[in-house]
């Protein structure tokens, strides 16, 4: 049964998703999709998934009751704090995961694309623990601005190599990922970060995720007696975060699934990376979905002042979503964000990541009923984004 959450046999999402790739690169991808469900659902590797989430990771994450912004939003507010794993954020989950069955595929080498840096250190960290060799793909912007996560990509033992095309971002980082692996599909797994790319990596990733929903459930039914809140908030970019968040709920209707995507400068600024509200139906690495592009095809370069947002197109999983009308989508300016990481900060105690950050706007563009219980997922710690805080504080901008 084609449900929300869960693609066709194709890889789709509704209208969204399916396999593009390369001749040189199907036979890795067909191997995936063969073999991913059987090995990822035996008890073996969910009984070594679910001891590393729980010893390694530190799961399960804190659902944080946050009684200050509650009290000024007038709603239930909790939140879901991905920021406490190890490593600092959700992509944890997924490193770990797909690492583990990159290990039962026979492969001895690793690669990965990194936006934020976060995804990066991830992937590196799980290499690490599992003696792989670790290749990560960074545009050049994002080595500068995120310096110390490619510092511990480094001190992991991974190899950093930079991105130098196009804008020089995560869509580069992704390409040339794209081409390592094609000259090196023999022993090579590439880790995708997030719900994007040719089946089956959306649904793998966000199958890696949902442990973020599960969660929620569970830790809903112990503090209000019902499993289902009323929203859950996440930030979007390709949205593997969100995926994870909305995964147990897509298809309960009675929850109302927003997604924050990265409004950059403003969507008509020419300097956004709000793809639902500029994009169009295109391919992007792999998949068919929206994709920001001009009237032939070409990708408009995308911006946002978080790196993990900076990314011209969604996952399938929630192109579906937008199109269906199941989720609705914000576009969030890099002001707001700023804004709203600064209030968490002094509300609450807790520095987020500027991704997160987006999600947080939200509260200040939607109005919420008092008893509405409300969930956002917190994806990261703002640690790696202090410089960019510290240039606002300096600045007085805010």
């Amino acid at each position: 049964m084609n449900t929300y959450k869960n693609p066709d046999e194709k890889g789709y999402y509704g209208d969204f998703g399916g396999a593009f790739v390369p001749e040189m690169l199907f036979p890795n991808v067909e191997e995936l999709q063969v073999k991913y469900l059987d090995i990822i659902n035996s008890e073996s590797f969910q009984k070594e998934f679910r001891g590393l989430l729980t010893n390694y990771v530190g799961r399960a994450t804190p659902l944080y009751f946050a009684e200050n912004l509650s009290k000024k939003y007038g709603a239930q507010i909790y939140l879901k704090r991905e920021d406490l794993n190890h490593t600092g954020a959700h992509k944890i989950n997924n490193a770990l995961g797909q690492v583990l069955l990159a290990k039962k595929l026979g492969k001895k080498r690793i690669i990965a694309e990194t936006g934020a840096g976060q995804h990066g250190v991830a992937t590196a960290t799980a290499c690490a623990l599992m003696n792989l060799e670790c290749i990560i793909y960074m545009g050049e912007v994002d080595i500068a601005r995120q310096a110390p996560n490619v510092g511990r990509m480094q001190m992991l033992g991974a190899t950093v190599i930079p991105a130098t095309s196009g804008s020089r971002t995560l869509k580069d980082a992704v390409n040339e990922a794209l081409r390592d692996w094609i000259n090196n599909a023999a022993d090579t797994h590439y880790i995708i970060g997030s719900v994007v790319g040719p089946h089956p990596f959306p649904d793998l990733v966000a199958r890696f995720q949902s442990i973020i929903s599960e969660e929620i459930r569970c830790q809903l039914q112990e503090k209000i007696g019902r499993p289902n809140p009323d929203y859950v908030i996440a930030c979007v970019g390709g949205g593997s975060n969100a995926a994870g968040a909305f995964y147990h709920f897509a298809d309960e209707k009675e929850v109302k699934l927003i997604a924050a995507e990265a409004g950059g400068l403003g969507v008509d600024s020419g300097k956004s990376a709000a793809t639902t509200f500029l994009g169009t139906l295109g391919v992007l690495h792999g998949s068919k979905s929206i994709v920001m592009q001009t009237g032939d095809g070409q990708v408009i370069e995308p911006h946002s002042i978080s790196a993990g947002l900076d990314y011209p197109g969604i996952g399938p999983f929630h192109a579906n979503l937008f199109m269906q009308k199941r989720a609705e989508f914000y576009s969030i300016t890099d002001e707001e964000a700023l804004r709203s990481a600064f209030e968490l900060t002094t509300a609450e105690g807790i520095i987020p990541a500027l991704e997160s950050a987006h999600a947080l706007a939200v509260l200040a563009k939607k109005k919420f009923a008092e008893s509405d219980v409300v969930v956002i997922c917190l994806s990261g710690r703002g640690d790696k984004d202090m410089e960019t805080y510290l240039s606002v504080l300096e600045s007085d901008d805010l």
